[in-house]
């Protein structure tokens, strides 16, 4: 697959391409890797632009998390002009924290653990661990009643990360729930799924900065777990059969359209091929 990889002006961060311009009008949607739409050829955003005839600026970062965007002046700057802002919920376990660091551009690499994470799990090894998840994991087997500490931390710090994220953005955007569970369901283990420790309580808490709400639950017919659609190569089978396929990225374009119509019903539709 080739994702024609592409910056926009002083970012350091790589997105999927083909490059689109910043200007006149555009919808900018930020994510994680079902925005950038790994082992499809055309992800969501994609679509959106073909159902809605703007076009649609994928700043979809594979395993991003809050922290990827959100001293990312190019990407802030993109959203301010934008017609319309799409904000996937990215999970909680993939930026930097009181317990631990994570890098600022591939959220889920692992860069640090603090030493209030060494005081609180002592029989611990942390060399041991280069990813997000790998750590967790781990911490959540070694203690539950210890790791409520760290998940709760990871927690507030997404709600405050996520409040300044959109505060720097200025405008109300719209947000894109894509899970195994619904907002109202418990997300208080890694067991529970994406987004991770995440729910509705956290999205209550985003201070009226939502606008509008798109959720997807990915069910036995989101494409998960299925090949049908997708490309990849032998030694990206696991990971890609982990993610949804194209029937629920057009049911994403669908809703979304329908969801951004009155911010785009003054806009003269180009059709775009896709």
């Amino acid at each position: 697959m080739d994702y024609a990889p592409c910056r926009y002006g002083n970012s350091r961060l790589s997105f999927r391409g083909p490059r689109q311009r910043l200007d006149g009008r555009y919808i900018a949607v930020l994510g994680g890797s079902e925005t950038f739409g790994r082992y499809l050829r055309d992800p969501y955003p994609s679509l959106l632009q073909a159902k809605t005839g703007v076009r649609c600026v994928n700043f979809g970062c594979v395993n991003a998390g809050v922290d990827a965007f959100l001293h990312d002046e190019t990407v802030i700057g993109a959203c301010r002009r934008a017609d319309a802002v799409v904000l996937q919920v990215c999970g909680a376990r993939n930026l930097s924290n009181r317990f631990y660091g994570v890098h600022p551009r591939r959220n889920d690499r692992l860069v640090r653990a603090s030493a209030m994470l060494r005081a609180v799990f002592p029989e611990v090894d942390f060399t041991e661990f280069h990813f997000t998840g790998h750590l967790l994991r781990t911490l959540e087997e070694t203690s539950p009643t210890r790791f409520r500490l760290v998940r709760d931390d990871l927690r507030r710090t997404w709600i405050a990360r996520m409040n300044l994220l959109m505060a720097q953005i200025g405008r109300p955007v719209t947000v894109l729930w894509i899970g195994r569970r619904a907002p109202e369901d418990p997300c208080d283990s890694l067991n529970d799924g994406e987004p991770a420790f995440i729910d509705r309580r956290a999205l209550n808490a985003l201070y009226g900065r939502i606008d509008g709400e798109s959720v997807f639950v990915t069910g036995p017919d989101s494409g998960i777990g299925s090949p049908d659609g997708k490309t990849f190569t032998a030694s990206e089978r696991s990971a890609a059969l982990a993610m949804p396929g194209p029937s629920l990225h057009h049911q994403i374009a669908d809703q979304l359209a329908r969801t951004l119509a009155p911010l785009l019903r003054d806009q003269t539709p180009t059709r775009y091929a896709i």
